[in-house]
């Protein structure tokens, strides 16, 4: 088995004295692992950073066995935010989130169109997490899960849509939502359009929202938290006061 395709590190390990399995999200092929040899020479080690964009070439002698591939680098990569630990944090927390919620060898085209997006957004600050909190929304859409924020799931309204139903993930106006607020998780506006604002709170409102339906379909059925970097995440957000 061969193919050739654009691939984004999504982490590595040492294998041996000199290898390293690593973990690629494909732009045709989905997510695949795969040996690289020499993974840990200093030719190689800076391709293998969780967000470097490679060229990869992947070769099996059968399909069900672990491949190696051999890479080329594209672009510069995420060299430009070794300064800004958030940034990068939020890069850790993406490549983790994909890494773990996305089946292997499977195609997910659109959750590589948003992993390119959230990669090229993390140099500018002011937008980042939200585009963050969009990428998790997008992935729950690849995965058959995506939230329905069309209409209000018990009028039919589509104005003053300010809850998510935290059963079905679909949105709720504000007056059928009021006697349930309680139980009720938030839908910050700019979910629901790109020309919203960003008002307070509006990314921890996101990201509770992304983290309670991974939690529900993702990660929950088979026993597994949230991925620790998103966890230290949301904390390094909080710390700066950009929830």
């Amino acid at each position: 088995m061969e193919f050739e395709d654009d691939a984004f590190v999504l982490g590595a390990r040492t294998f041996g004295e000199s290898g390293a399995i690593v973990d690629f999200l494909t732009a045709r092929h989905g997510r695949y692992a795969a040996h690289v040899a020499g993974g840990a020479s200093r030719r190689i080690k800076p391709m293998l950073q969780a967000g470097v964009r490679v060229r990869m070439q992947y070769r099996a002698r059968m399909s069900e066995q672990l491949g190696g591939a051999s890479l080329e680098p594209v672009g510069e990569g995420p060299s430009a935010l070794f300064d800004d630990s958030l940034a990068l944090a939020g890069l850790s927390a993406a490549a983790a989130v994909t890494a773990t919620a996305l089946p292997e060898r499977e195609p997910h085209p659109g959750a590589f169109l948003a992993l390119e997006s959230l990669i090229t957004a993390l140099g500018f600050p002011d937008i980042w997490p939200a585009v963050y909190v969009r990428f998790e929304a997008g992935l729950l859409q690849d995965l058959g899960f995506g939230l329905d924020l069309s209409k209000c799931a018990a009028t039919g309204a589509v104005d003053d849509l300010v809850y998510v139903s935290p059963r079905t993930g679909r949105a709720v106006s504000r007056q059928a939502g009021e006697p349930y607020h309680d139980r009720m998780l938030a839908l910050p506006r700019f979910m629901l359009s790109a020309q919203a604002g960003l008002d307070p709170g509006d990314v921890g409102a996101g990201l509770s929202l992304t983290g309670h339906f991974l939690e529900a379909f993702v990660y929950g059925p088979v026993n597994r938290p949230l991925p620790q970097p998103r966890v230290w995440l949301v904390d390094k957000l909080s710390q700066s006061q950009r929830l």
